[in-house]
C-alpha cells in the first residue's frame, strides 16, 4: 500500500520483540521514517513532544504511562501528532475512551501487519481508523463524530452523518466514477476509497453501489445538490467527453441509467 507521502514515526512498545518487529516492517519502507522508539510511556511521550513526528504507534499497556495517558497529555500539550493504539483489547468502552481523548486510530496486534499501513494512510487522509476486526459502533458518539460547537446533526438525515470527505466520494460514487479513478483524482489510496465507501454504506445502511444510487435518486441528489462541484464540474471541452476526444470513465449521475444496472462490489470490514 502506498501512503502516498514520506512521514515520520514514533514507535512505542515495552515489548522489545513486538517494536522491533513493527520496525523491521516498516524499515523496508521508505516512505516511513522512524525517528524514535520508546520502551515505556515516559520516553514515548518525551519522543513525541520532543520531535513533534506526524504519526505516533503506541502500546496501550506500558509502564510508567499508559498509551491512553500519553494521548490525553499529548492532545494537552496541543501536539498535532497522529496517535494510533496497539493492543490485544477489545474492551469497546475503553476504545471509545480512547478516541474520545484524541486517539486517531486502533488496530489490534492479532491483526495483520497490514492495518497499520491502511491506519495511516487513512488517517493522513483525515479520516479516523478502526481495526476492521471490531464493529465501528464501537466509537459511534466518540468526540470525533460530534457535530462542531453550536451546531446539531439532523438526525432525520442520513447525510449529515457523513463526513465531508465521504460526502465527496458519495458524490463520486453515484455519478459513475471508479474507485481506482476516485483515488487518482483525490489523490488518496484505492484501499481508503474503498474503506470510504464501507463507511457510507454503513452509515446511510444501503448494500452496493446500485443502493448508493437508488439512495440518491429517492432523495432527489442531483448533480447540483452534492458536494464538490469544484471537483466534478465538465471540461470545457463537453460534459461528456475528456480532452483529447477521450471518454470519460464516469457513467454520469442524471444521465437516465437505470439503478439496477449500475453494479459494483460490496466492501464489508
Amino acid at each position: 500500500m502506498e501512503i502516498g507521502t514520506s512521514i515520520t514515526l514514533v514507535l512505542a512498545d515495552d515489548h522489545g520483540i513486538v517494536r522491533e518487529g513493527i520496525a523491521a516492517f516498516f524499515k523496508s519502507r521508505s516512505d516511513i521514517d522512524i525517528v524514535g522508539q520508546a520502551s515505556d510511556g515516559e520516553q514515548a511521550l518525551d519522543l513525541i513532544l520532543g520531535l513533534q513526528p506526524e504519526f505516533a504507534i503506541l502500546d496501550l499497556n506500558m509502564p510508567k504511562l499508559s498509551g491512553l495517558d500519553v494521548v490525553r497529555k499529548v492532545r494537552l500539550a496541543n501536539c498535532p501528532t497522529k496517535l494510533i493504539i496497539l493492543s490485544i483489547t477489545r474492551d469497546e468502552i475503553l476504545i471509545r475512551e480512547l478516541f474520545r481523548s484524541g486517539a486517531n486510530g486502533y488496530v489490534l496486534k492479532d491483526g495483520p501487519a497490514r492495518h497499520l499501513l491502511e491506519a495511516i494512510s487513512f488517517i493522513a487522509d483525515g479520516g479516523q481508523y478502526l481495526t476492521p476486526l471490531l464493529r465501528r459502533e464501537v466509537i459511534d458518539g466518540s468526540a470525533s463524530d460530534k457535530p462542531p460547537a453550536g451546531q446539531s446533526r439532523d438526525q432525520s438525515d442520513p447525510m449529515s452523518q457523513l463526513s465531508k470527505r465521504e460526502r465527496e466520494v458519495f458524490s463520486f460514487l453515484v455519478d459513475g466514477m471508479r474507485p481506482k479513478d476516485i483515488a487518482r483524482l483525490l489523490e488518496i489510496s484505492p484501499k481508503t476509497v474503498d474503506t470510504y465507501r464501507a463507511n457510507i454504506m454503513r452509515k446511510l445502511e444501503v448494500g452496493g453501489i446500485a443502493g448508493l444510487v437508488r439512495f440518491a435518486i429517492q432523495r432527489n441528489l442531483t448533480a447540483t445538490t452534492l458536494p464538490c462541484q469544484e471537483l466534478t464540474s465538465p471540461s470545457p471541452e463537453g460534459q461528456h467527453g475528456e480532452p483529447g476526444g477521450q471518454q470519460s470513465d464516469r457513467a454520469g449521475f442524471g444521465d437516465n441509467v437505470p439503478a439496477n444496472n449500475i453494479q459494483g462490489p460490496d466492501i464489508v470490514l
